[in-house]
């Protein structure tokens, strides 16, 4: 299967390393194990060192499971199988359903592994542009002039990367109508749910709202630890046994380490998201009174998630940007160009506040001289 460069991990790779100031991180301040262990009132948790370290559950652990179903609100622990990251999860979804001439249809800008991987496996993909105009919700009507009888699939992410956009409830319902009219599969990259920042902090769940959604997962966003690598897909039955045939093939199961710890951080979440929100709002107050200040960039405020798409007013591209920054300054942002975004850049806010105020200034500094 040939595929096309992975251009967001590609550009991370190369240059998050070396920066000084950070700021294409998509988490919030990740926990250490010990954080972890005193947010959650646990002392001593000893029977993880006298667990043997073989393999884990293969679909991952009743109490996992469990933790997981609690987040949704008709969801069993039949219908949860556990995942390496919300990577594995999309990519496990995306092998199990589709199938050469299919048609897939991407909200962008999004996650790269949503289209990329589809066209790989031989679907067309149709991407539908989210747009600046309208605050980064989909125009429905758009959507559905994409549909043709060949459409297996709906991709979208909610809170979305990179813009913060949140759908709000009752759209996420019409976007299901329109799916089910069309006996149309929805993917829902669920990464950033819990972390909307009015209302609510949990918008509806796909697979809560219509038979044929499918909601994915993980540890890294809501909970802060990126490091465990542990994500999920929740779905119908039938999809999650064909998924799980597939997932024989290239996970067996997750670390019996990674489960352990995924299970108490779900388990508290309430005492995780006190102090992740306590970041998130520090930070966007901090994002709000730089696009207050800098004439020289734009920007929907976010509504959710632990990013902002930039969209800077200077004549160059946004890696020509994004490279001389870093090399002249020590600040790393993301290219819009590897979300299909040209003129803008991805800024993660979530990170520790000195950062972020010092990141900014630079990059304020920057912009004057370009």
């Amino acid at each position: 299967m040939r595929i096309d460069t992975f251009k967001i991990e590609e550009w991370m790779n190369r240059y998050c390393p070396s920066a000084k100031y950070d700021l294409t991180t998509t988490c919030i301040e990740p926990l250490s194990l010990r954080e972890l262990m005193t947010i959650c009132g646990i002392s001593k948790p000893l029977e993880i060192f006298d667990t043997k370290l073989t393999y884990g559950d293969i679909h991952g652990s009743q109490r996992l499971k469990n933790a997981i179903k609690s987040l949704y609100k008709s969801q069993e622990s039949e219908n949860i199988t556990v995942t390496h990251g919300a990577i594995g999860a999309n990519q496990l979804v995306f092998e199990s359903l589709l199938d050469k001439g299919d048609e897939v249809i991407s909200l962008v800008p999004a996650y790269q592994q949503h289209y990329s991987v589809p066209k790989a496996l031989g679907a067309k993909v149709n991407l539908v542009f989210l747009r600046e105009e309208n605050k980064w919700l989909p125009n429905l009507r758009e959507l559905e002039n994409n549909i043709t009888y060949k459409t297996k699939l709906i991709c979208l992410n909610n809170p979305n990367n990179p813009t913060g956009a949140v759908i709000p409830d009752d759209m996420l319902k019409r976007i299901a109508d329109i799916a089910k009219v069309h006996n149309i599969w929805i993917l829902s990259d669920e990464v950033y749910r819990g972390l909307n920042l009015t209302g609510n902090p949990y918008s509806e769940s796909m697979a809560d709202i219509y038979e044929k959604g499918i909601s994915t997962g993980s540890m890294s966003k809501t909970y802060s630890l990126p490091g465990l690598r542990v994500g999920w897909v929740a779905g119908r039955q039938d999809l999650i046994n064909e998924i799980n045939k597939h997932r024989e093939y290239n996970t067996i199961s997750v670390s019996i380490l990674d489960d352990y710890y995924s299970a108490i951080a779900i388990e508290n979440r309430d005492k995780i998201a006190t102090r992740n929100f306590k970041i998130m709002k520090e930070g966007l107050e901090v994002l709000k009174n730089w696009l207050n200040e800098e004439i020289y960039v734009k920007a929907n405020i976010p509504q959710g998630g632990t990013t902002a798409l930039i969209r800077y007013k200077k004549d160059v591209s946004s890696k020509t940007l994004c490279k001389n920054l870093q090399e002249k300054t020590g600040v790393a942002l993301l290219p819009g160009e590897t979300f299909e975004m040209e003129g803008t850049v991805r800024l993660g806010f979530c990170t520790a506040k000195t950062v972020l105020q010092k990141g900014l200034k630079e990059f304020s500094d920057y912009l004057r001289t370009v």
